[in-house]
């Protein structure tokens, strides 16, 4: 994990959105997507349940932000 994936998972749970904080972030949303993603397996987690509403941090997902 590195410092700016950490960035991007506090601003994605910040959020609650992917989209919304690729925007924030002056990133692609797929290129987010996929940071979370990789992190996810490296970590081997579910940080994020993710819905057409959004996402929601997970427990797993709440002990790796703390």
């Amino acid at each position: 994990m590195t410092v700016q994936h950490l960035k991007y998972i506090l601003k994605v749970a910040e959020v609650g959105s992917i989209t919304e904080a690729a925007k924030l972030l002056f990133i692609s949303q797929p290129s987010l997507s996929a940071a979370i993603h990789n992190l996810e397996n490296e970590m081997g987690v579910t940080a994020f349940v993710r819905s057409n509403k959004g996402v929601s941090v997970t427990r797993e997902g709440e002990e790796l932000l703390s």
